[in-house]
């Protein structure tokens, strides 16, 4: 028989948000002992697809891979995480911030991102998601 997988098309309002974080000198230990609460707090969000942190010790560098439902989902997040960022901003800053979605979801975005010094990015409309 066929072993393809079938999927339906869905709309995609899913948000992708990448923020590069670079670490003080000396405080990486401190940085990723932040991790917990941040995974913590994420984990009580319904509109959450995937969060992770990922770590170049070479470079000083923190990466937070995470994407959500649509905007409303990344708003949450910003507001539920907003505490463990600003303390997290003490021993870091905000390197490179992206931001990838649709373009409707990303006009939500735009008011609490712009700030934050974030570079949008467009998703082609003929992807997919299953």
């Amino acid at each position: 028989g066929n072993t393809c997988r079938k999927f339906a098309m869905v709309q995609d309002t899913a948000v992708t948000i990448c923020p590069y974080f670079k670490v003080n000198d000396g405080k990486m230990d401190e940085f990723k002992a932040g991790f917990a609460s941040f995974y913590e707090k994420t984990k009580t969000e319904a509109k959450c697809v995937h969060y992770a942190f990922s770590v170049c010790e070479a470079q000083n560098s923190v990466f937070c891979r995470e994407c959500y439902d649509d905007a409303e989902g990344v708003l949450a997040h910003l507001d539920n995480v907003g505490a463990n960022l600003g303390e997290a901003l003490k021993i870091a800053k905000l390197e490179k911030f992206e931001v990838h979605g649709p373009a409707a979801e990303l006009e939500k975005l735009k008011p609490k991102m712009d700030p934050l010094g974030a570079v949008y990015y467009t998703l082609d409309t003929a992807g997919f998601r299953r």
